[in-house]
């Protein structure tokens, strides 16, 4: 089974290290993290990264 993350920081001040460490531990590859830098009042869909993410899993086939 392929493991999917994503991860989210508010700024680019931040750092998702921690959450990319964290996917990383439980068995993601950080091929298959998605990740963005945008504000936390943008619904999920409206997150580039997110979007990416949810349209990966959609095509995706068993």
């Amino acid at each position: 089974m392929r493991l999917l993350g994503y991860t989210r920081v508010s700024t680019a001040s931040q750092d998702a290290q921690l959450q990319l460490d964290a996917l990383v531990d439980s068995g993601v590859q950080k091929r298959d993290v998605f990740a963005d830098v945008t504000s936390g009042s943008r619904t999920a869909i409206e997150r580039p990264g997110m979007k990416r993410l949810l349209d990966y899993v959609s095509g995706y086939t068993v």
